[in-house]
């Protein structure tokens, strides 16, 4: 049960952080993050999602020791 809990909440928090990149970007007004890597959108659309899942992956795994 446990690792279902641990999966659901690493999409939630994945979705949520490329949800936030999305909006920083927008109202910034660029379209791409960078162009390190081309076609791709930049450094941030790559690791957006990790940004917000790994302190939840950390805090619940090391927390609670699942």
């Amino acid at each position: 049960m446990d690792m279902i809990i641990l999966g659901m909440g690493m999409s939630v928090f994945a979705n949520m952080g490329d949800l936030v990149e999305s909006v920083f970007k927008r109202s910034a007004g660029v379209k791409d993050s960078g162009n390190i890597i081309p076609g791709r959108g930049g450094i941030l659309d790559c690791i957006d999602s990790v940004i917000f899942s790994a302190p939840f992956f950390y805090v619940l795994y090391s927390g609670f020791a699942l």
